[in-house]
């Protein structure tokens, strides 16, 4: 009886082992969907294509160091559930695409110091290159023109998108981001500080992680924030990897960009403009500059967000950014 009881117990264990491993937690869009890689511009990009297919594509673009997975959970699924094709992709660098490990990485400092003095920060590849790689990314999922959405960097390469590729737009929404113009408000010293420190090396994964965190606080809404989101949020960043040296060389890229000023006014599509009220790292005054910049903008100013995307700024973004996005839907692209 003994010896029946103890197979008939390890065999209750044995399936119920393999039950939680055959049924992983897929309570999000980004674990519900695989993981594609693509060879663009010989460089291989990791993306992630999402939603009906007949569905208006929207392609999402991420900021300096960031993953896909920072778009956060509560914007994809919002544009999932509304009928949405939503296709998003980690930068060149970043995320599971391709690293250039034998690249220089220079301090964020020691950029700073060279372009304040005139001299050429020296990177390794430029904005236009990422915005070349989205344009790839389109053409490889034969996709003619969608909805560009692109968040801090991400708005920037959004913005290069728009005025060198505008037959590939049908819209242009730019968030968190900026023109690039010298005489823009600076960012506050915490916030700057905590950029820089993403890129430092860490110990254990647990101190990584209390970094993260710390990082999401100091850039995030003290409205808004939620410590438990951003622990989980910072843990899934770091189960597919961070890579702080990428992060160095795509701040050589904002920085070698300059100012965009010139070619902001060139953009002749459908552009909205959405900005943080109380963003630590690139304060309102740049959101309504490049709002100014771009003909016939939209400027969105939303009270209590900053850099992130929690949870309740994620809703307010969706408010201002899906009519926009449904009033263009057949328009014709730009020429």
């Amino acid at each position: 009886m003994g010896f029946l009881f103890r197979s008939l117990l390890l065999t209750i264990l044995v399936l119920s082992a393999a039950n939680t491993l055959a049924a992983p937690d897929v309570d999000n869009p980004f674990d519900r969907h695989p993981i594609h890689f693509a060879s663009v511009n010989e460089v291989a990009i990791a993306y992630q294509d999402m939603g009906p297919r007949d569905g208006e594509p929207v392609l999402l673009i991420m900021g300096l160091g960031a993953q896909m997975l920072h778009w956060g959970d509560t914007l994809v699924e919002g544009l999932i559930d509304r009928g949405f094709r939503v296709v998003l992709l980690d930068n060149r660098d970043a995320g599971l695409s391709q690293k250039f490990y034998a690249l220089p990485a220079p301090p964020v400092w020691w950029t700073g110091l060279k372009s304040r003095i005139g001299l050429d920060p020296g990177a390794p590849y430029t904005l236009g290159d990422m915005a070349a790689d989205a344009v790839g990314l389109l053409d490889l999922l034969e996709i003619e023109n969608a909805h560009v959405v692109g968040a801090s960097m991400g708005g920037m390469i959004a913005q290069v998108m728009a005025a060198e590729y505008p037959q590939r737009l049908r819209s242009l929404t730019s968030i968190m981001s900026s023109s690039g113009a010298p005489d823009l408000p600076e960012p506050e010293p915490e916030a700057l500080e905590a950029l820089a420190s993403a890129a430092e090396p860490a110990g254990s994964r647990q101190e990584r992680i209390e970094r993260g965190v710390e990082i999401t606080r100091t850039i995030g809404s003290p409205e808004f924030f939620n410590e438990e989101h951003a622990r989980q949020m910072v843990k899934r960043v770091a189960n597919r990897g961070g890579y702080g040296d990428g992060m160095l060389r795509q701040f050589q890229a904002i920085v070698a960009s300059g100012d965009r000023s010139a070619l902001l006014q060139e953009i002749g599509l459908p552009t909205l403009v959405i900005h943080g009220k109380v963003d630590p790292l690139l304060p309102l005054g740049h959101g309504r500059d490049t709002a100014e910049k771009i003909p016939g903008a939209r400027f969105v100013p939303i009270a209590g967000m900053a850099h992130t995307f929690d949870p309740t700024s994620s809703h307010l973004v969706l408010e201002a950014l899906v009519p926009f996005l449904k009033a263009q839907e057949k328009a014709p692209a730009a020429d």
